[in-house]
């Protein structure tokens, strides 16, 4: 099942052909990319490198690590829209490389494990998706590679070198997404002694006493949590009580026990992982492979590895009814591990029937075909207003790529992991060019952005109603934020007393007929109105949002 090509080419490739399709086909998403871009932008404005403020107040949700990144390729390149789009996605690229070397530090002799791990990662769905996005995760997950290769390299190879990359990883790791970090390397260090033993090369002769190994992990582990405190303890200093109370609580206990608010049932991440792993888990060869490769499970020390690392970070955030998708993102290596040593252990995978081989490829046709009718409004089910506006082309190209899948005599000659691999990325790429009009119409703030940064230019005052996300800070190259008001403690009638010149930005869901506003915006399904104090002074209602 190798490539002719060098699989780490064809990744890579693959790699610059989702970037490339994200920087062209959306603008940066609102409001989690809008608001960290706007923190990096503050960070540049202020020149505070220690605490992160977003509207002029500490920011406490994150630490700093991403927008330190962002900042350094400001300092580099000049302060533009491109660089920080980067940043996130060049560690999920770093991602492959790693798990490739974990793989190979796993099983040394299987070259074919090494290769198809590239493609199983790349190919997962949600994986292939969220790397081009603008989130704290794919940071997190290069640093779990990062210390659990160390855990190998320091447990299994004897190599003191391996309790640096560890205490390296936590301590970075720690500035990339707070205690986290810890759940995710852990569990395969605690319990290395268990799958160490069973791994290949694993030197019975010199094995480490218990009080060695966890006293030199603690040891590791006090390195890295102290590294990332020579950070936190300055900024706590600087950032006042509310932000010491949050960055050193908040980031931990704080939100582990808000967690517990019954947000999503306990088997939520069961039932949602199998579409993540799209195609992989409607591919009936690696099913063959799995079952037959199972038995040798808890002889395969290597494998343990992976399930301990996966296994305890599933139940613990099934456990936590606080769930998001991107948590398990750092345990997707380890599934496409197994799965890579399960399918390499078979000189040719295992023979099913052409019609059960076929089952991904007429998935992504049926996907293909949903896209293309979307805006045709044939669909006899509710759809939102917006699918009028998508992009049947992504659809046409997606269908190309899975009737290739299904018919073309050249497929064949290539490795079934590449094709399965290029049916997931080319439903992404697809699902991009489809959405396109939608995001560049409903999701670009860019134009607000720029009217306001006119505005403030101007002199005039500005304001929001409700909750600032920092949405318009960096792509208008605001430098003051805008005063949040709303029916509470007079800040809407403070404001307008104190600026009659002044505007203000109101979100509703359907516009009030009974002024006219200085200008709308589309949002999302919503709409951004702008409005002129005087109108607002002189119709009240028209601040209750709808």
């Amino acid at each position: 099942m190798s490539a002719r090509v060098p699989t780490i080419y064809i990744t890579s490739l693959i790699w610059v052909l989702l970037m490339g399709t994200a920087l062209m086909a959306r603008p940066h998403l609102p409001v989690d990319e809008t608001r960290y871009l706007a923190v990096a932008w503050e960070m540049w404005l202020r020149s505070d490198f220690l605490v992160p403020h977003l509207n002029g107040e500490p920011y406490s949700h994150k630490p700093p690590l991403l927008f330190w990144l962002m900042h350094a390729g400001w300092s580099v390149f000049g302060v533009n829209e491109w660089w920080p789009r980067l940043v996130a996605p060049l560690f999920g690229f770093g991602c492959l490389f790693l798990t490739r070397l974990l793989c190979h530090a796993l099983w040394p002799d299987d070259k074919k494990a090494q290769d198809l791990s590239l493609l199983v990662l790349t190919g997962c769905l949600f994986w292939t998706l969220f790397v081009t996005l603008t989130m704290f995760d794919m940071m997190l997950a290069f640093f779990g590679l990062l210390g659990l290769f160390g855990i190998i390299r320091a447990y299994v190879q004897r190599q003191r070198i391996g309790f640096v990359w560890l205490a390296l990883a936590i301590a970075l790791g720690v500035l990339a997404k707070g205690p986290a970090i810890l759940l995710h390397i852990l569990p395969v260090a605690l319990t290395a002694p268990l799958w160490a033993r069973r791994m290949v090369g694993f030197s019975s002769a010199l094995p480490y006493k218990a009080l060695h190994w966890y006293g030199m992990l603690l040891v590791s582990i006090g390195v890295g949590v102290g590294a990332a405190l020579a950070w936190a303890i300055p900024a706590g200093i600087a950032g006042g009580d509310a932000y010491q109370h949050a960055i050193f609580w908040g980031q931990a206990a704080g939100r582990m026990v808000k967690s517990f608010a019954h947000q999503r049932p306990f088997w939520w991440y069961t039932a949602v992982l199998p579409v993540l792993i799209l195609p992989w888990c409607i591919w009936p060869s690696l099913w063959k492979a799995l079952r037959a490769n199972g038995k040798k499970l808890w002889n395969d020390g290597s494998q343990l590895f992976c399930l301990i690392w996966f296994g305890t970070a599933f139940i613990a955030f099934s456990l936590i009814s606080g769930k998001q998708l991107h948590y398990l993102l750092p345990e997707f290596p380890a599934l496409a591990l197994v799965a890579a040593r399960s399918l390499s252990q078979f000189e040719e995978l295992p023979k099913s029937p052409r019609l059960l081989n076929a089952i991904p490829a007429l998935v992504f046709t049926l996907l293909a075909i949903i896209i293309i009718i979307l805006p045709k409004g044939v669909i006899p089910l509710k759809m939102p207003f917006w699918t009028g506006d998508v992009n049947g082309l992504g659809g046409l190209l997606l269908l190309a790529i899975a009737l290739w899948e299904l018919f073309s005599k050249c497929s064949k000659s290539i490795p079934s992991g590449v094709r399965l691999a290029l049916l997931s990325v080319g439903f992404v790429v697809s699902l991009h060019i489809a959405l396109a009009p939608v995001l560049w119409s409903r999701y670009d703030l860019r134009p607000i952005s720029l009217q306001l940064k006119a505005w403030e230019d101007a002199g005039i005052p500005l304001a929001i109603f409700g909750k600032n996300h920092g949405q318009f800070q960096f792509l208008g190259r605001l430098t003051k934020p805008l005063t949040t008001v709303g029916q509470r403690n007079n800040q809407l009638s403070n404001f307008l007393r104190d600026y009659p010149e002044g505007h203000i930005i109101a979100i509703y869901r359907k516009i009030p007929a009974q002024a006219k506003p200085l200008a709308v915006y589309p949002m999302r399904q919503k709409f951004m109105v702008i409005w002129d104090a005087k109108t607002i002074a002189q119709n009240p209602g028209i601040g209750n949002r709808n």
